[in-house]
């Protein structure tokens, strides 16, 4: 038997200046995920209950938007699921959406709003920085994310 000391049972290490959107990582079978945008910002149980809420609306829009209507308020739907989790929030497109039902289906536009000024967006929103963040509230009226 050897009284050789195993290799790679001890690591250190000393890291300074990362910036907030590095990694950096030590040990053994270390797996990393990486998300991008302000998406980023939000836990995967959040992401998950973000995924859920549009869920909740298409399933909405699905029941009660007249035949008519409903393709298009399903674009909609998806529209706004795009403008939200992209890299930045896109609050013009967040907007049209809004406007979009207030104007052919009002009876869902209050579903609408509520997914648009939910403390996740809120904190999606918060995330791209303090222009974005008054221009969300500006036009609205959503609350500090929690």
């Amino acid at each position: 038997m050897s009284n050789k000391k195993k290799s790679g049972d001890h690591i250190s290490a000393t890291v300074g200046n990362v910036g907030s959107r590095s990694q950096v990582a030590f040990g053994k079978d270390i797996a990393q995920q990486q998300t991008h945008g302000a998406a980023a910002q939000l836990t995967p149980a959040e992401m998950a209950q973000l995924h859920s809420m549009f869920d909740e609306l298409r399933a909405k829009v699905e029941q009660e938007a007249p035949p008519e209507e409903k393709q298009k308020a399903l674009e909609r739907v998806d529209e706004l699921k795009e403008a939200v989790t992209a890299k930045q929030p896109d609050l013009t497109t967040m907007q049209h959406v809004k406007n979009w039902f207030g104007k052919h289906l009002p009876a869902l536009a209050g579903s609408v709003v509520s997914v648009i000024v939910h403390p996740l967006v809120g904190k999606l929103v918060e995330a791209g920085g303090d222009a974005l963040t008054a221009a969300f509230r500006n036009q609205f009226g959503g609350a500090k994310a929690e």
